[in-house]
């Protein structure tokens, strides 16, 4: 079996997640690392002694033997490595969100589709035992034709992980409707098999521009820890702060359903709560990964009991165990075309979403039309990048 080649643009945090595609045993090796931090260029190298590391991500780009990259960087940051990859010629893994605007989205679809290179978006939630689960009963048809979505999404490390480093600034991520919530705006279409048409958002920064600052020249540390808490008590906020710490939207779907997202990044609590009500029943989450359960109501009743419980266990790695399904789908989607359950176009679809929300919220709170993909670019997507190059083996 041919060896591919593989090289990773973030070594450090979320690029520990690349690391699950060194699989020398399966043809894929990881032979390249770059990174601006040489902390995390020295950790990577620590954990793959052959691979060469680089600040200049560039250089990635340059080496002849790496036909895979895994974009593992900051938001504001992923259009401009993501368009030069694929330029360059390689097969893209671009973790989430696929942009900060709606035009970037677009240019990386274009550019995938004109270069033949494939592209896959890390949107692994798609991969959660427990959006599985509802996602099969929606679609089994047992609580009728859906019409009603609602996620509420409570965010207790938010003060630590959004409003201490890059993420603060609008700048940076739009927003974090669109950096967290991409996500959860992403499973809402995926389990309601549709698109929004319309969005209006509202929401505000009320808790964490009332927190104490640390000054420009102190590192950001956006690291967890529980006993952060509460937050007007805490120190070492970024220095600049402009974007909402809660958010809500209301969503139009294009398939005459509706749907809302509430997220709040200072609540005491962690967890995202789905409902799905159709017109014979409902399907709920307690607990989004790990031990949970998908309850669903098909009679009337009360809601401590429901008709149906589905336990599901927990899965090994991170994310829920959705982090090691979600890089082997990537590969088998580059070596041999294998369906993928993240869709490019949905990438973008949430992403729209995220930033016409915001601009609703931050100008009156009028509504927002998401503007189509163009049909034959949205096609190309749809139907899984068929005519895009694959590994050879």
């Amino acid at each position: 079996m041919k060896t591919t080649g593989i090289g990773v643009i973030g070594t450090g945090g979320r690029g520990h997640h690349a690391w699950q595609a060194h699989q020398p045993e399966n043809g894929w090796e990881i032979l390249m690392g770059a990174d601006i931090s040489e902390k995390a260029n020295a950790e990577f190298r620590e954990k793959f002694p052959n691979a060469a590391t680089t600040d200049d991500y560039r250089k990635v780009l340059e080496n002849p033997q790496i036909e895979v990259v895994f974009i593992m960087t900051p938001d504001y940051l992923h259009e401009e490595m993501a368009l030069a990859a694929l330029e360059a010629g390689k097969h893209v893994y671009l973790e989430k969100p696929m942009a900060i605007t709606i035009e970037g989205c677009d240019r990386i679809l274009e550019t995938a589709r004109r270069t033949g290179s494939r592209l896959f978006v890390g949107h692994n939630m798609r991969y959660f035992p427990a959006i599985l689960k509802m996602k099969e009963i929606v679609d089994s048809g047992l609580i009728g034709d859906i019409q009603v979505g609602w996620c509420r999404h409570f965010i207790n490390y938010g003060g630590d992980a959004y409003f201490r480093d890059w993420h603060s600034e609008r700048k940076n991520t739009t927003g974090l409707l669109l950096q967290k919530g991409a996500h959860d705006i992403d499973v809402m279409h995926f389990i309601m098999g549709t698109y929004t048409r319309d969005v209006v958002g509202m929401g505000m920064l009320s808790v964490y521009d009332r927190c104490a600052r640390r000054s420009p020249e102190t590192p950001g540390c956006a690291a967890f820890n529980d006993e952060q808490w509460p937050p007007l008590e805490q120190t070492g906020f970024s220095p600049i702060i402009d974007v909402e710490d809660h958010n809500m939207i209301m969503m139009q779907m294009a398939n005459g359903a509706q749907a809302t997202y509430l997220q709040c990044h200072y609540t005491p609590d962690a967890e995202r709560n789905y409902t799905f009500i159709g017109t014979r029943g409902r399907v709920e989450n307690i607990g989004d990964s790990g031990d949970c359960e998908i309850h669903v109501w098909t009679q009337r009743g009360p809601r401590k009991t429901p008709d149906i419980i589905h336990h599901l266990k927990p899965l090994s790695g991170t994310h829920g165990g959705s982090d090691p399904q979600v890089v082997e789908n990537f590969l088998a989607f580059v070596r041999d075309g294998a369906p993928t359950n993240a869709n490019p176009v949905a990438a973008r679809n949430s992403v729209a979403v995220g930033v016409l929300g915001h601009e609703s919220m931050r100008n009156g709170n009028q509504p927002r039309h998401i503007p189509a993909l163009a049909p034959d670019l949205a096609a190309y997507f749809e139907e899984g990048q068929q005519t895009a190059r694959k590994t050879a083996r």
